[in-house]
């Protein structure tokens, strides 16, 4: 049984830190080391300065600075928050995205309440378990689905908005005391929330509960780029159009068919191409292999929600960026202190 409650967010007062904008960014994992410096660079106060700190220690120091400057403020009653992001896909298709933003029990996969489907590294999970313990607040949310219909937002101006995100106070939830969820994106924060309350801290953490039953969840692929593919070959075939016919190797000028059981993410995999690297836009791996930087590139379909649940069900874990749910949660909107 998933276990959710309320929680008192901390948010900015952006008649002291700013307007939201310049104070919010993509979850950390995402973020190049370029843009990394624009985005300390927008504000004293981005949220890249916790999420992404020097020093661990350093981003406990800020966030207790700005709780004391008044930068941060904390809502006086729990609440949960719905969440709409409008957003423009990778195909150029206006969608519109909603979920339920809660405190959750970080249960351990083996009960079965939150299920992942991707592979995890211990790198990222010590790191983040550094960061959790020095600000002892989960900074960012995660992703995670269930089975359940479209959510409607209120009519009312939103409480919180910036760019595409618009976020609405709400005192109900969905019953999700019999629901299974799964980890769309954020497994290594999960992992790390269970090892923080291993060693004694707090078992919660900042979701956002995604209904699969709306248009606005889309899943797109992540093509692999390559710098070798061990003498790998397929069957010939001429340019294929926006529905890719199976996984296809682009090598420049030509098109391969390869054949393989599984999903794409899996035959891509069982080939063990050296050197990958990773694109949601074909023409961008198109155009890596056609200025000779790689030999050639995976063109993959998106993975389908079933297959991703079907997975997960079977106890089972895909390759790293097997899915990508679009748009990424936005970092920043919403702090969840643990004290």
């Amino acid at each position: 049984m998933a276990d959710v409650k309320p929680f008192r967010a901390e948010r900015y007062d952006e008649a002291k830190a700013g307007p939201l904008e310049t104070l919010v960014a993509p979850p950390y994992d995402v973020i190049t080391p370029e843009q990394r410096q624009d985005y300390l660079a927008r504000s004293p106060y981005n949220v890249v300065h916790l999420t992404l700190p020097d020093e661990e220690e350093r981003a406990g120091r800020d966030l207790a600075a700005w709780r004391s400057e008044g930068v941060l403020a904390r809502d006086g009653d729990p609440a949960y928050w719905l969440l709409a992001q409008e957003y423009i896909g990778p195909d150029g298709v206006t969608r519109t995205r909603s979920g339920i933003v809660v405190s959750l029990h970080a249960d351990p996969y083996e009960r079965g309440t939150v299920l992942p489907h991707e592979r995890t590294h211990s790198g990222p999970r010590e790191g983040r378990l550094r960061l959790l313990r020095a600000t002892r607040t989960q900074l960012e949310p995660i992703f995670l689905l269930y089975d359940g219909g479209a959510l409607t937002p209120p009519s009312r101006e939103p409480d919180l908005q910036s760019g595409g995100d618009r976020l609405w106070l709400v005192g109900e939830a969905p019953d999700f005391s019999d629901t299974q969820l799964l980890i769309a994106d954020g497994h290594h924060r999960y992992e790390t929330a269970l090892a923080y309350a291993e060693e004694g801290g707090s078992p919660w953490l900042m979701v956002v509960l995604v209904p699969t039953g709306q248009e606005g969840l889309t899943i797109f692929p992540t093509h692999r780029v390559a710098q070798h593919v061990n003498g790998l070959r397929g069957t010939p075939i001429d340019e294929p159009g926006t529905e890719l016919p199976g996984v296809v190797l682009y090598r420049k000028g030509t098109y391969e068919l390869l054949e393989g059981d599984g999903l794409d993410v899996d035959i891509v995999e069982h080939a063990a191409p050296q050197g990958v690297t990773y694109t949601p836009q074909r023409d961008e791996a198109v155009a890596t292999v056609d200025r000779g930087e790689a030999e050639a590139a995976f063109l993959l379909r998106p993975t389908r929600i079933e297959d991703v649940w079907d997975v997960a069900r079977r106890g089972e874990t895909m390759p790293q960026k097997s899915t990508y749910f679009y748009p990424k949660l936005t970092s920043g909107l919403l702090f969840h202190p643990l004290d």
